[in-house]
Formats: structure tokens, C-alpha cells, sequence
């Protein structure tokens, strides 16, 4: 099954008439892989901790979000700054190939690893010749 046909960024909507406009975000840096087994998601969250960081898996997406808490010390005025204090969100979309049971996830220095393991059905299988 192709990477383009499993997991792809969620591509967000205008607001629509039913739904409130979503506050904004900044989608951070990422990477998949895929091997027969899972999908490997490596995501750059810079400043994020364990407690800011939630991920969820529903309706065939795993929606990635994190804050990074921070204040600018008092009396200091910036001149310049590359980054932004909105929060990252990232959303994956997916044809239903991922087991949401089995996702494992682990935060280091910034750096993102979420394993997306793929259900029994969609993984090849090796069929015995007689």
C-alpha cells in the first residue's frame, strides 16, 4: 500500500457556517517512513514537554498538538524572533491502515518518535506455493 494512499496531512477547510474558526497553530516539521510492519512519524517539537504534549488517533486521523510554554522576561523587548508562541498541530489522515490500539509514542530533546503500526489486513503476506 503506498504512503500516499495511508497517511497524508490533513489538508483544514474554511471555517464552515456549523463550525467555529479554529485558533491558530503552526504545523511543526516532520517526516514518515514506512516499513512493512508501521508507519514512523518523527516530528520536531522544539520547547514542547510530555505535559503539553496530546496525541489522538479517531476517525482515521492521529492529530499531533503541543504548546510551548513560554514568557518573555520582564523588561525585554524583541527586535527579532524566529518562532512564534502559537501551539503545533499536526494532522495525519489515514484510510483506516493504522491499528490506533497499538500506537506507541516517545518524546526526547524536541524530537518526536510515534510508531503507527498497521493492521493484520493491510500488511503483505507471503503466500506458500504447493
Amino acid at each position: 500500500m503506498s504512503l500516499f494512499n495511508s497517511i497524508l496531512p490533513s489538508r483544514r477547510n474554511g471555517a464552515q457556517a456549523d463550525r467555529t474558526e479554529a485558533p491558530a497553530t503552526v504545523k511543526p516539521a516532520y517526516e514518515v517512513r514506512e516499513t512493512d510492519e508501521a508507519y514512523g512519524v518523527t516530528v520536531h517539537l522544539p520547547g514542547v514537554s510530555r505535559d503539553t504534549l496530546e496525541i489522538t488517533a479517531e476517525d482515521g486521523t492521529v492529530r499531533i498538538t503541543g504548546r510551548r510554554p513560554w514568557k518573555a522576561p520582564e523588561g525585554w523587548a524583541c527586535l527579532h524572533r524566529e518562532t512564534t508562541g502559537l501551539p503545533y498541530e499536526l494532522v495525519l489522515t489515514h484510510d483506516n491502515a493504522i491499528d490506533a490500539d497499538k500506537i506507541a509514542a516517545e518524546l526526547r530533546d524536541g524530537v518526536l518518535h510515534v510508531s503507527l503500526p498497521k493492521h493484520e489486513a493491510t500488511k503483505p503476506r507471503r503466500i506458500a506455493v504447493s
